[in-house]
């Protein structure tokens, strides 16, 4: 069983890491490619690419053209640290035991525009490409294109090694689209999250983010290998509803006090 995240814009590389523990990308040399790319490109270029302030676009900039394919303390840190969002702060894999550190390494995968798949204690170094960015390159007109079948590869290629050929969407359909979900050689189950308001259930996105963090979490707490303990989570109130679900649509609902 693996599960996949998306990644998050809000990045900490001022926290010491939790861990020395780090593995390197898979996918630096074409990283190195959109590098290249999106080096050429002005801070008003990338203002417009992306929707971002001049001063998001000037920092970002500056990160292209510092970055390096050696990655070391210094330049980089393990992805699931640096990430700083909703999800990772459900996650909060700083808080993580060695153990389910290693849980978290084995059993969980995160999308990335730039670095196509990471494995959490994959060393980073900063920037910003959400998957979505219409970045024309060598290879298409997006990074759909550019990634082509190679995230569902690698994917389909982790699975094999694992008992439970199953993969846990936890991402964004954003970031979900790059998996190409019919070239993966696995069954897929998406969990979604809803809350109770306005007299009904509902996505929140807020709450829905932190949510898969903290499926993330649970897994590793609980040691999860076969996807169907999922059922059981219950992290923040969040309940499996059997009746509003399906075979691949797993419905976890919450209802607190308004």
């Amino acid at each position: 069983m693996l599960i996949v995240l998306s990644p998050a814009k809000s990045l900490d590389y001022d926290t010491p890491p939790s861990t020395d523990i780090h593995t390197k990308p898979d996918f630096i040399a074409r990283s190195a490619e959109l590098i290249d790319v999106l080096k050429q490109k002005s801070p008003a270029q990338i203002a417009t690419l992306m929707g971002i302030s001049d001063q998001l676009a000037a920092l970002n900039v500056g990160r292209y053209a510092a970055w390096s394919r050696k990655f070391t303390a210094k330049n980089s840190k393990q992805a699931v640290l640096a990430f700083n969002g909703d999800v990772y702060e459900g996650l909060d894999a700083a808080s993580l035991s060695v153990r389910q550190l290693d849980y978290v390494q084995s059993h969980v995968r995160i999308l990335s525009g730039l670095y196509g798949v990471l494995r959490p204690l994959d060393l980073m170094q900063p920037y910003r490409l959400e998957m979505g960015t219409r970045l024309q390159n060598p290879r298409g007109k997006d990074l759909y294109a550019f990634w082509g079948e190679d995230v569902a590869k690698a994917l389909s290629a982790e699975l094999a090694g694992h008992k439970s050929r199953v993969l846990v969407n936890l991402a964004s359909e954003e970031y979900f689209k790059v998996v190409k979900p019919k070239s993966l050689d696995a069954k897929v189950i998406s969990p979604v999250f809803e809350d109770w308001k306005g007299g009904k259930y509902k996505i929140i996105s807020f709450y829905a983010k932190r949510a898969r963090g903290l499926m993330a979490r649970y897994a590793a707490l609980k040691n999860v290998s076969q996807a169907e303990k999922l059922k059981s989570f219950d992290l923040d109130g969040y309940a499996f509803d059997d009746s509003v679900s399906s075979e691949t649509s797993w419905v976890f609902r919450r209802r607190i006090a308004e």
